[in-house]
């Protein structure tokens, strides 16, 4: 069912995808009008199933897409750093290089957004598709042993990487351009590896490619932890694969997912345009926040205050 057929009191369908991750809602308009019910039933599509998309939305502005947004929360500034590439929405643009690493969204401030909404605007005529993975699932299929030691963990996560070694190839002129103004104010937070959704109760882990080492533990140390955890999240049996068609949307829940840009499209143009929505600051099975070391984020997001989700 695509958005021009809908009927303007009927509630959207929400259609599962995977068992861990992932569900497409049809039977709906996305804008800034749609009605509390409607919004109440993606809401909470959003929580359960992780990551949720839209076909047909051809309508959508991008106007339009913030002012949806605003229905779901509080828009970010577009990004921390990035300043240079939309006053509402970060365009996610081939043309300054591709994400194509395991991550979860702005990771290395302390107000985490809580999710993300994402519109396809100009698409390859093959690749280019996204992966999400649920690090709650992740967290749940650990051995007690280890779900143990992840609760115990802080890590440092940072806006400044080494891009070639995480991406595995050098970048060009203008995606260098970009990674000097990704990284032009150091950002730095020691959050905890496993934090409770403020939502649903859930354990997730917090990790992706933004982590710079383990709270007290070696560079070597930490290298071997990161793998021994985010190798769990990105099973397969986690994750859910979208293939783009223009018109579509995708929102997922920051707070538990990572997600994947597949750069398989060659050379070609791929641009989409993306909102945040501020989020809380994450919180550890002990109670303990994340903890900022260098950086003020305040001017990029409010922070939320979170409401648990209603059964």
């Amino acid at each position: 069912m695509t958005s021009e057929n809908t009927s303007p009191t009927a509630l959207p369908v929400v259609v599962k995808l995977g068992a861990e991750i992932g569900a497409r809602i049809d039977g709906v308009r996305l804008a800034g009008d749609l009605g509390p019910a409607a919004v109440e039933v993606i809401r909470k599509a959003l929580v359960q199933h992780k990551v949720i998309f839209f076909r047909g939305q051809h309508h959508l502005t991008e106007d339009g897409q913030y002012e949806f947004a605003e229905l779901l929360g509080s828009p970010t500034t577009p990004h921390p750093t990035v300043t240079s590439h939309g006053e509402k929405t970060l365009a996610i643009d081939s043309e300054y290089g591709a994400a194509n690493s395991w991550h979860t969204d702005v990771t290395f401030v302390d107000r985490i957004p809580k999710a993300s909404i994402l519109r396809a605007v100009t698409l390859p005529p093959y690749g280019g598709s996204t992966t999400w993975a649920s690090t709650v699932a992740a967290y749940n299929a650990l051995p007690e042993p280890l779900r143990e030691l992840a609760e115990s963990l802080r890590a440092v996560h940072t806006n400044v990487y080494d891009y070639a070694a995480r991406h595995g190839q050098q970048p060009d002129a203008k995606a260098r351009e970009h990674r000097a103004e990704f990284e032009s104010s150091l950002y730095e937070t020691e959050h905890p590896v496993v934090r409770v959704h403020p939502e649903s109760g859930e354990r997730a882990l917090l990790l992706g490619h933004f982590v710079k080492n383990f709270a007290g533990f070696s560079t070597n140390e930490s290298q071997t932890l990161f793998r021994l955890f985010q190798d769990r999240v990105t099973r397969l049996e986690n994750t859910v694969r979208w293939n783009w068609q223009l018109g579509d949307v995708a929102i997922w829940d920051n707070r538990a997912t990572q997600h994947y840009a597949i750069n398989d499209y060659d050379n070609q143009p791929r641009r989409l345009t993306r909102i945040t929505l501020a989020g809380d600051i994450p919180v550890g099975v002990d109670g303990r926040p994340s903890t900022v070391l260098t950086g003020d984020a305040t001017h990029y997001s409010v922070v939320e205050e979170p409401q648990r989700l209603a059964s």
